[in-house]
């Protein structure tokens, strides 16, 4: 991750804007000494850097759940800061030149989450692959067929920005670019409307086997997405995993699968060509789906009743609240150095699926940060409980 050694810090009046970056507050730690957040928006883009000292030192980097990709908005966002606190650098993992000759592409290719769930696309065909790596088969399967969408989900940043980077130089537009979990991803898709979705070689997790990508819940979600007709397509060079998600397909009432084992496919991603020197077995599960699902019906309302002021929050306990779909976990407080605004982070989500967000809070109103999470039940579920604990 891109990062600074610093050292002779000196913390800037806020808000202040360089070129087109504005640093618009710095929020200094409730709950830990020397630890601060400093919010930063640029580019229809919203992230936050943490800054820790460190005896005479400080770490300088972004704040990880709020990350923005590509990598080129926390470089430039890292080195104005830097400037701003009139610091000296110690220490950096930064280029000496940062690349901006495909931010045009990137911009047009890389989408966020919001831009999905305020207007998902409406091709005929869409395709999703889920944890794409290498991208060698998203990007064949996009020139193999170029009358399809095809929607890449990856969270790995510079597989991300590699494939962002082949897609401009192999001139491919049908293709959309997402970080994000797909797992989370899946419930924004409209009933119906996919034929295609690959998931090739997931991450086992044999000893975690909760944070598998395959699961009840998401073929229910994959199910409901498809079309009649359209393909759910495991690919696995695990055992274990084959058959775990063999007997997740199996569960259902009525099925139409089809298995293959070490048959070649089209293409080969790395990986794949390293298991083929280790002489391990490939798997695929073709899963069709048989089912006309009905449109899918959600009534989002992640509004807060009231803010909360930061001397408020200061004395707001953290707290881990349980519940049958989930839990909702208070875990750090910050507050404005200058100002009336304040930060809470929270972990929030299923057990199956935790996602950390903020909240930002002024004597306005209260919302989320840098984006409300994804509209699912369970989501919205525990915003209600959430809305309790601050309020309640």
């Amino acid at each position: 991750m891109p990062h600074l050694h610093l050292s002779h810090v000196s913390l800037p009046a806020l808000p202040e804007r360089v070129n087109d970056y504005t640093f618009e507050a710095i929020y200094e730690s409730i709950d830990f000494a020397n630890e601060w957040l400093i919010e930063v928006t640029t580019a229809q883009k919203k992230f936050l850097l943490l800054l820790k000292k460190s005896e005479d030192t400080y770490l300088l980097k972004a704040e990880k759940s709020t990350r923005p990709s590509p990598n080129f908005y926390i470089q430039q966002a890292l080195r104005y800061c830097a400037q701003l606190m009139e610091a000296t650098i110690l220490n950096s993992n930064l280029p000496l030149h940062i690349k901006t000759h495909h931010l045009q592409e990137e911009q047009t290719t890389l989408k966020s989450v919001d831009y999905f769930a305020q207007h998902f696309p409406d091709a005929k065909e869409i395709a999703i692959e889920v944890g794409f790596g290498s991208g060698r088969h998203l990007l064949y399967q996009a020139r193999q067929n170029p009358h399809r969408l095809h929607i890449g989900l990856e969270i790995h940043k510079p597989s991300i920005e590699q494939v962002v980077k082949q897609l401009y130089l192999q001139n491919l537009t049908n293709v959309l670019v997402l970080d994000y979990d797909a797992r989370l991803f899946l419930e924004l898709v409209p009933s119906n409307r996919l034929t295609h979705l690959f998931v090739h070689f997931p991450v086992p997790w044999d000893k975690k086997p909760s944070r598998r990508v395959i699961s009840s819940a998401f073929v229910d979600e994959a199910m409901r997405a498809l079309g009649v007709d359209g393909v759910l397509h495991l690919r696995t060079d695990s055992e274990l995993y084959f058959n775990f998600a063999l007997e997740t397909f199996l569960s259902y009432t009525q099925q139409d699968i089809r298995i293959q084992k070490n048959i070649d496919a089209p293409i080969s991603s790395k990986y794949e060509d390293r298991w083929r020197k280790m002489e391990k077995n490939i798997y695929d599960v073709f899963m069709r789906n048989l089912i006309d699902s009905p449109a899918a019906t959600s009534q989002a309302n992640f509004n807060f009743s009231a803010p909360i002021a930061a001397e408020a929050i200061a004395q707001l306990p953290m707290q881990n609240i349980l519940d049958s779909l989930g839990f909702v976990h208070l875990e750090r407080r910050y507050r404005a150095i200058k100002g009336d605004a304040a930060l809470i982070r929270v972990s929030m989500g299923s057990f199956e699926r935790p996602q950390q967000l903020y909240l930002k809070s002024t004597t306005q109103s209260m919302e989320y940060f840098p984006h409300a999470p994804i509209a699912t039940r369970t989501n919205l579920h525990l915003h209600t409980l959430l809305e309790g604990v601050l309020h309640g």
